[in-house]
């Protein structure tokens, strides 16, 4: 009998596999023939898992534009035939669920087109498929292999069309030609503009929230970023270039340099350039490379010559033709080799895996953080998406690494107190999002050095050497508001982004809002500065007024507090003038040449997906025409400006400013503003003693150590303790001290004519992070975020970009106030 079913077994596997087309005879062209849409690239895994019984393929889920995320498993029939089975197994060797491993197989998770522009990894995707299938069978008796062919669908959808329509025929080999030179965002993000590259740990976008769920549900041994560089780097791959975040283990590294050594044996072979240990360090958590590695995999990036310049084909500065073919074939050997790799260690990869999920060893043993409920329940939700574990104090107090003072202290807790404990399975993640301060072993990394999760949502923290005990149960959150139709209206508070949410809802649906700019105390209770004052004088026209309000306040979970009267016990009454009239901004943002796209995007996003408030976006090549008169608030992103804001350009945006209008400037697009006429902002120079010794002497230092010396000039996204000016509207719903992310040494002097809302005080003072000394120095009695009126109006700088990746959730409320709160006298009526 067991012979039949073999036999039968074997039937159809040649009978199936008789039918399996391979690229070229599906598509009808050659991969690297053409750049292929996402459709046919999904519609050719179908025809594979169809036509194949080594593979499954599903859909996880589906981008902005309605694109299907998908995943195809590869492995041997008998492993396909109790694959789930395999997961569980594997899963329990890590500790995630409970039980006894007798796990052998590895599993190898290979991740194509992050970057929609780096295109040519989905076209290497179908062929490695292929060849896995019908070539390299044996590799798959005792290894799992999962291939997302595209992260990215919507980015590479954008290249690729744009490619396929500007193209030569035959391509022109050119790098002056159209097919050369993308035009503004460019394939490399999402829908939304984000780098999905740098989103794995916060997973603000829905291709990464999407694709997390069901990696944490593998969890895989080996995890492959395919990647494209500049189009004269030949390629590089494993091992990484320091540093190394200190979790990373000693055999993630070696094991890495395995790899690696696998791969030059087939690239010496060919005849093919490489690098390694060069660039692409292991720090920064979020990353393709990095967030695997820290959830136990070993995690790499490989990066192929070409990016979104190459196109099919482009003559290199050294003279060769780089091809897509080309690109593909070197993406295809990695892939391979990395899978061999894995095949022929199985054993020791389990066996090491299982060693990386034990965490007895960790220094801080618990993470303990105070702060709103809204805040809370924020940082929650992250831990949710990870299947990170977490739990709730009890009353008392804690003792450790205090974050707020930057030494050792205490903290009272109670049962809203959040604990997570690095003694679970995913402790050692749990370590570099929560540690206070990132150990950082070369000060050339790729990325931000410092990015900790209690200063990032604005917690009280306290990371204690002791386990702290925690139960499950979370803080009740139900809030239902009943109206009071016979009193004078409703006051709620101000110090969070679903507050926030709260006022963009209440303002689409017409209700008049107010904000006091001073405390005040209402029937026995006390409201701080910002709190939202709803009077039934200012909504009096508006039908079901009540009905309105209590319907908005119970979806978003607001609670508030009936004023019988709009007499205060304490502080302004409703009607005092300190008591302002919140206008329903008209917003515009620019947006395209000379925008950085990323910034963009990021305001984009902020106003779509979380504020859920309206905004027009002004196209450079437009604004310049455009009438600013219907417009409350122009925002402009970070950007490289150069001369784009012209004399002209720039007395249109002050005759804005002048008639009540607010321009946000953030980031680096507020150097536009430095030193005009009539506005007083001043970029803060570095000093000159260095340069003026390096004039007088020569500059002696060695060529090869110029790279690493420049990075005392540097600060590479750290943190720093900034001054808070508290009765400021900018501020509302802070203390008198914020941490800020600061992404790069400009620096700019205190305004004189203005408000400065955050600045350095004195020295400046990094608690986490890469800072240079020279950096770090001019930084002293800077401006963080300021405010400066012109006529009626207000330039507003944000030199710390609040909404930078969108994970610094503590900033986002500067935002949000520097449009609805900050010198609001413009009324529409």
């Amino acid at each position: 009998m067991k012979y039949l079913t073999l036999l039968l077994s074997l039937f159809v596997c040649i009978t199936v596999s008789a039918q399996l087309q391979s690229p070229k005879e599906f598509l009808g062209y050659e991969i690297g023939e053409q750049f292929s849409r996402h459709a046919d690239v999904v519609d050719y895994f179908e025809h594979v898992a169809k036509n194949s019984p080594l593979v499954s393929f599903q859909t996880y889920g589906k981008t902005n534009e309605r694109r299907p995320l998908t995943y195809a498993i590869v492995t041997s029939v008998g492993n396909q035939s109790s694959i789930e089975d395999i997961r569980k197994n594997h899963l329990k060797n890590t500790g995630v669920i409970s039980g006894t491993s007798t796990t052998d197989k590895a599993v190898v998770w290979l991740s194509y087109n992050v970057h929609g522009n780096e295109a040519s990894s989905t076209e290497a995707a179908m062929n490695t498929l292929y060849k896995l299938i019908t070539e390299k069978k044996d590799w798959l008796e005792n290894t799992i292999v999962i291939i997302d062919p595209c992260v990215n669908p919507d980015g590479r959808d954008r290249y690729a069309n744009w490619y396929n329509q500007v193209k030569a025929t035959p391509y022109n080999t050119a790098q002056d030609a159209t097919e050369h030179s993308e035009p503004w965002p460019g394939g490399r993000p999402n829908h939304y503009l984000f780098d999905l590259n740098r989103d794995w740990a916060w997973a603000t976008q829905v291709e990464s929230q999407q694709r997390i769920k069901v990696y944490n549900t593998w969890l895989p041994h080996v995890h492959v970023d395919f990647h494209e560089q500049g189009i004269n780097e030949p390629y590089y791959f494993a091992p990484a270039a320091e540093p190394f975040h200190e979790v990373i283990t000693n055999f993630q590294r070696d094991f890495q340099t395995k790899i690696g050594q696998n791969h030059a044996k087939y690239f010496d072979e060919n005849g093919w350039l490489y690098f390694t240990r060069e660039r692409f360090d292991l720090l920064y958590p979020s990353y393709g490379d990095t967030y695997p590695t820290f959830m136990g995999a070993i995690g790499m990036t490989y990066e192929q010559a070409g990016h979104g310049r190459a196109g099919l084909g482009i003559q290199t500065d050294e003279g060769y033709i780089l091809t897509l073919k080309d690109r593909v074939a070197h993406h295809t050997t990695t892939g391979l080799s990395t899978v061999e790799v894995a095949s022929k260690n199985a054993a020791q990869l389990n066996t090491e895996f299982a060693k990386f999920f034990k965490n007895d060893n960790l220094g801080y043993k618990s993470y303990v953080m105070n702060g709103s409920p809204d805040k809370i329940e924020a940082l929650t939700s992250l831990l949710d998406t990870h299947d990170i574990t977490y739990g709730f104090a009890n009353s008392g107090k804690v003792s450790g690494y205090n974050y707020f003072k930057s030494s050792n202290g205490s903290m009272n807790t109670t049962s809203n107190s959040l604990v997570v404990s690095s003694n679970q399975p995913k402790g050692k993640m749990v370590k570099v999002l929560f540690e206070p301060q990132t150990k950082i072993s070369d000060s050339l990394t790729y990325d931000i050095t410092a990015w900790s999760v209690p200063y990032a949502y604005g917690l009280d923290a306290i990371a204690s050497k002791s386990l702290i005990g925690a139960t499950n149960s979370s803080p009740k959150s139900s809030v239902t508001n009943t109206s009071n139709k016979n009193g004078a209206g409703y006051i709620a508070k101000w110090n969070s982004m679903k507050d926030a949410r709260f006022l963009a809802e209440l303002l689409k649906a017409n209700i008049n809002v107010r904000f006091t700019e001073k405390e005040l105390t209402n029937d026995g209770q006390n409201f701080k500065r910002g709190s939202l004052i709803i009077t039934k004088s200012d909504n009096k026209n508006l039908p079901d007024f009540d009905k309105i309000l209590m319907t908005i306040a119970n979806e978003q979970k607001r609670v508030l507090h009936t004023a019988t009267s709009g007499f205060a016990t304490k502080g302004p009454d409703f009607g005092s003038p300190e008591i302002k009239r919140i206008n329903k901004q008209n917003i515009a943002v620019l947006k395209g040449d000379y925008t950085s796209s990323l910034s963009y995007g990021e305001i984009w996003h902020f106003f779509e997906t979380q504020l859920h408030y309206p905004i027009t976006s002004i196209d450079t090549d437009d604004f310049k025409r455009k009438n600013l008169d219907s417009y409350d608030v122009l925002v402009i992103p970070n950007g490289y400006y150069g001369g784009y804001f012209d004399d002209d350009t720039m007395t249109k945006l002050k005759d804005f400013v002048s008639s009540g209008g607010k321009v946000i400037a953030l980031a680096n697009a507020v150097s536009a503003f430095s030193g005009k006429d009539g506005l007083g902002l001043k970029y803060k120079s570095s000093s000159e003693d260095d340069s003026d010794s390096k004039k007088e002497k020569g500059n002696l230092i060695p060529y090869d150590q110029r790279e690493r010396e420049s990075t005392k000039d540097f600060i590479i996204g750290s943190l720093f303790k900034t001054k808070i000016d508290a009765s400021h509207p900018m501020a509302f719903g802070y203390d008198d001290t914020y941490i800020s992310l600061k992404l790069g040494s400009d620096a700019f002097s205190l305004l004189e004519r203005g408000y400065n809302v955050g600045y350095i005080n004195g020295p400046a003072e990094s608690i986490s992070g890469y800072s240079g000394k020279n950096a770090l120095k001019n930084l002293s009695d800077t401006m963080v975020f300021g405010e400066e009126r012109h006529g009626r109006g207000s330039f507003i700088y944000m030199v710390d970009n609040p909404l930078f990746r969108s994970f610094w959730e503590n900033g986002k409320l500067f935002f949000v106030n520097s449009i609805f709160l900050v010198n609001n006298n413009k009324v529409r009526i």
